[in-house]
């Protein structure tokens, strides 16, 4: 499956929108708060797109002035693109972005019970930081994560 990945536009809000509805069954954003992540807020949001312009995924970014720390705010991959390594493909995408906007940290919050998505932020370096009792609305616990997005220096070698 060939995918594209793009920054998204204020005339994605329906394809998001729909996207938001079919994958998660309770936290979901409404079309007001989607609007205000494209239109508003201090935000990017990265699209996943099948070559015949399907949205296969999402993930936003929020950034805080003064802050070096983005906040990957929302990550989605469409129910039939997941287990394609297309999850890895748009954090790693997102990560690249928060650098270029400066971020040299990037943290999350995920469900407790999404072993899924829990797999996938370990792989890709992410830390438990923070248990979150009573997080989503439907009274599931969460973790908050976090990830340095800042190189470790190779150990200098001393001369004999």
């Amino acid at each position: 499956m060939s995918v594209s990945l793009r920054q998204a536009r204020p005339q994605d809000l329906d394809a998001l929108y729909r996207l938001e509805q079919l994958a998660f069954s309770g936290d979901r954003f409404s079309r007001r708060q989607l609007w205000h992540l494209l239109n508003r807020a201090h935000a990017e949001t990265q699209l996943a797109e099948a070559e015949d312009g399907r949205l296969l995924g999402y993930g936003t970014l929020l950034f805080r002035r003064g802050s070096r720390r983005a906040r990957l705010y929302s990550f989605c991959v469409h129910p039939e693109a997941r287990g394609s390594g297309l999850g890895r493909r748009l954090l790693e995408a997102l990560e690249r972005l928060a650098m270029d906007q400066g971020a040299d940290a990037l943290g999350l919050e995920v469900r407790a019970d999404n072993r899924v998505a829990l797999g996938l932020y370990r792989r890709m370096g992410f830390r438990l930081e923070r248990w979150l009792d009573d997080y989503y609305e439907d009274g599931c616990a969460g973790w908050q994560m976090g990830k340095s997005l800042v190189a470790a220096e190779e150990p200098v070698e001393e001369a004999s």
